[in-house]
């Protein structure tokens, strides 16, 4: 199972590279336009409730509870029930969505208020405006997770994880086309428009497919079904578990709006490469092992939960701590080779690069939480992660509230970071108890890593040193090469699993 579970990981990774990358050229363009103006918080701002609710009511909660009982009927070869609970799932999105959306049409003004009360004059008008036109875009995305739940059962993890890359696409789109024909508020709004298009796009893509693979739906409620009770009970603690998620991110970014100009923006700037390597690395390992950990639940009890949770864990260690530690030493390079054109200045990199330093911290940990918290939801439990995150985000908040003061937009991310990592104490403490996980060679594998990490930076910095009078993205590239090479020699020639598997697959196709 464990090398069923790495080709769906890669196939899902695959998928989220491809839309990250496209992200960086949408954050790119964005840039050129809109820099770090008070038109680019307020596009963040208002972009940050669709996102809150998608979240809330989609992706990650509508597949922990969904996912693990269409993939456990299907396993036990009841195939009309599977339909059944599909069906009404689907009706029951749809249902929810339209009414959800035209609500949050109304309340724009409120929302705005709520989200961003250090707004005011024409920044909060035009906030209210983008808010009106890309709140409808929640629901749809909330639909394209039912979407993602099927394909994923079935095994088609690329198409659910690539469709999101639509969305950027259409913003790309619309940036290019009109950026020359059009300035400020009239481009941020065609932008809205354009963001909503592309949501629509990534739903209509994935549709045909989903709807093939779950067959003759049964379309209704079906509320006094066993089953569908079983996924909404899922649900409930699951949704309230990331209503607290999402306050964080809506707290964030009301300090934000509290700190002037810019700080909004320049926090979505570091968030967005802050969150390669979790999505790359976490949530593809975790959305690769639901339904295989559902399916074994289902038939095989929960025997096997601890190491495949353990062997899943090592993996993440390897990826996301060099990123850390790399982000941590070159967020300059980085951020200045991605963002840095027009409107988006020096000044604006060394800021951002301050904020990303202190997300990398918490990187590892904020990595691992959805791994450790679909483990819960593979065994039914749903609430303990519910528990644990109201704890941790009200630390978030405080701490982020406390730094913020000495720190600024970075001090918020300093929050975010700390809190991370009584996260992931509090979720293995209780996974440990509920299904054990091994602890064997967990500390000389750590122990690996970081030695591989800290080779990797001397020797990026060095080339970074180096080329330092090139333009930021060749001295971005030298810096990051010569700390990947260096990563894998020292990781591989100490041993670890991951690095020598890699060089095994690299050595064998160059062979072929």
């Amino acid at each position: 199972m464990a090398a069923s579970q790495g080709r769906a990981a890669t196939r899902v990774a695959t998928g989220i590279f491809f839309t990250r990358v496209l992200g960086f050229v949408r954050e790119r363009v964005f840039a050129h336009y809109f820099g770090n103006t008070e038109l680019a918080d307020a596009f963040r701002a208002a972009l940050r409730i669709p996102n809150a609710i998608r979240n809330l009511l989609g992706e990650g909660t509508l597949s922990a509870s969904f996912i693990p009982v269409y993939a456990g009927l299907l396993a036990q070869g009841r195939d009309e029930d599977a339909r059944r609970v599909a069906g009404a799932i689907a009706s029951l999105l749809i249902l929810g969505t339209a009414a959800a959306t035209g609500l949050g049409i109304v309340l724009a003004p409120v929302i705005t208020a709520a989200v961003a009360p250090g707004f005011s004059g024409p920044t909060r008008e035009v906030t209210v405006r983008l808010v009106e036109i890309m709140f409808p875009m929640s629901g749809v995305m909330i639909l394209a997770a039912w979407c993602l739940g099927v394909l994923n059962t079935h095994g088609r993890f690329l198409l659910s994880y690539a469709a999101p890359s639509l969305w950027n696409i259409a913003q790309i789109g619309t940036l290019v086309a009109l950026g020359g024909v059009m300035v400020g508020e009239r481009l941020i709004v065609a932008l809205a428009f354009g963001a909503l298009a592309g949501s629509l796009l990534q739903l209509a893509v994935q549709l045909p497919s989903s709807l093939r693979l779950a067959g003759r739906l049964t379309w209704g409620l079906h509320l006094r079904s066993p089953d569908v009770r079983r996924v909404l009970t899922a649900w409930g603690p699951v949704v309230a578990g990331a209503g607290v998620v999402q306050i964080s991110s809506v707290v964030d970014t009301q300090l934000a709006s509290l700190l002037g100009a810019g700080a909004v923006a320049v926090l979505g700037y570091a968030q967005l490469v802050a969150l390669l390597p979790i999505s790359l690395f976490g949530v593809s390992l975790a959305a690769a092992a639901l339904p295989a950990l559902s399916r074994d639940a289902a038939t095989d009890g929960n025997t096997v939960l601890g190491n495949q949770v353990q062997i899943a864990l090592r993996r993440i260690t390897f990826f996301v701590v060099p990123a850390a530690y790399a982000f941590a030493a070159f967020g300059r390079e980085v951020l200045g080779a991605l963002f840095q054109t027009g409107r988006f200045g020096p000044t604006d990199t060394e800021v951002a690069a301050g904020v990303l330093a202190a997300y990398a911290i918490g990187l590892p940990a904020q990595a691992s939480v959805k791994l450790l918290a679909s483990a819960f939801y593979a065994v039914g439990d749903t609430k303990t992660p519910v528990r644990i995150a109201v704890v941790v985000v009200t630390l978030s908040a405080a701490l982020a509230a406390a730094a913020m003061q000495v720190f600024g937009p970075a001090g918020i991310a300093l929050g975010a970071a700390v809190a991370a990592y009584v996260n992931i104490g509090l979720l293995l403490r209780g996974l440990a108890a509920r299904v054990g996980t091994a602890s064997e060679g967990r500390a000389r594998t750590l122990a690996t890593v970081l030695a591989g990490a800290l080779a990797g930076t001397g020797c990026g910095l060095l080339g970074a040193r180096v080329t330092a009078a090139t333009p930021l993205p060749v001295t971005a590239t030298v810096a990051l090469t010569a700390f990947g090479i260096a990563y894998l020699a020292v990781t591989a020639a100490l041993g670890h699993p991951e690095a020598r598997g890699l060089l095994r697959r690299w050595t064998s196709r160059a062979q072929a």
